[in-house]
């Protein structure tokens, strides 16, 4: 990317302006993590609740322990074995890191992603970056900068281009901050990967949607295309109404029908994609094929059944 235009962004994130990047995952939106009034235009941007805490992304593994408060073996060992990529390290915060940021809890969620131009962006700025997806909150993450620009307007004063996410998929969220790891939210860095690294990961039950939140994406209902989006298999779709059909192994025969790669990582990197095509076509329902229950599958999983909840 012309390095003009980071130098732009990194101008307007000084003066506490907002400004959307790409990552791996999906295109965040982006203030200075260490201004609180910057961090408080991502709330007013999204509408999105003082329960849920943002992720704060760093250039490196030192600017993360500047962040921590403590930096556990663990988060050493996951960072220098995923970062960076795709996992957010949940770990106690030091005091430079505002309330705001983490929903009044004392820990904070830390991550470096691996697209270029995010790279390029915090280190140019030397500065950590909050950035929660780029949409409004609990509707469907954008993957492009074209879906930032229809969902946020002129609520975002810059958005940087780096193409389609590869990823596409929200990232891990891992807790090291107590004396056993926690998977907070799923993601395509799984967990079986990180067990491998660390021992047993524990997996909490739900959480109070009117609580503090210890990560994003914990809401019962989120990811959502505008279109009212439901889980079925051709043999139980709607009756009626205007609908289209979206599978990874079996089309409909009564319906369009859309189709997704039958491996995790493709389905993923397409998922939201594909969602934002459909949410244009003005159907009156998105009906989605369950994905398969293998492990590999779980991130999938949970964003269908978010994105599947009562509105």
């Amino acid at each position: 990317m012309d390095p003009q235009l980071i130098a732009q962004a990194v101008a307007l994130l000084r003066a506490g302006q907002l400004v959307a990047f790409p990552t791996e995952t999906v295109y965040g939106l982006g203030a200075n993590a260490l201004d609180p009034a910057a961090v408080e235009r991502i709330f007013t941007a999204k509408g999105r609740p003082p329960t849920s805490p943002l992720i704060v992304h760093v250039a490196d593994v030192a600017m993360a322990r500047s962040l921590a408060l403590v930096w556990p073996e663990t988060a050493e060992k996951l960072a220098a074995h995923f970062w960076p990529g795709p996992l957010t390290l949940v770990v106690p915060k030091r005091s430079v890191i505002c309330g705001r940021i983490t929903a009044g809890l004392p820990t904070v969620g830390l991550r470096m992603p691996r697209h270029p131009v995010a790279l390029a962006l915090l280190r140019e700025a030397g500065f950590p970056i909050v950035a929660p997806s780029a949409n409004p909150f609990t509707g469907l993450s954008p993957t492009t900068a074209d879906h930032v620009r229809e969902s946020l307007g002129n609520r975002v004063a810059l958005v940087l281009d780096g193409g389609p996410c590869e990823v596409g998929i929200e990232s891990t969220v891992v807790s090291v901050a107590g004396t056993e790891p926690v998977l907070l939210r799923p993601g395509m860095v799984s967990r079986q990967a990180i067990e491998n690294l660390i021992g047993p990961v524990r997996v909490p039950g739900a959480f109070a949607a009117e609580t503090p939140h210890q990560a994003p994406g914990q809401h019962p209902r989120h990811y959502s295309p505008r279109t009212p989006l439901l889980l079925a298999t051709p043999e139980n779709l709607p009756q009626n109404g205007r609908g289209v059909y979206v599978y990874w192994s079996t089309p409909s025969s009564s319906y369009p029908s859309v189709g997704l790669p039958n491996d995790p990582a493709g389905y993923g990197s397409r998922l939201y994609g594909t969602l934002h095509e459909l949410d244009h076509q003005h159907w009156e329902w998105i009906a989605v094929e369950p994905p398969p229950t293998g492990p590999a599958w779980l991130a999938i999983r949970d964003r269908l059944t978010r994105a599947a909840a009562q509105r």
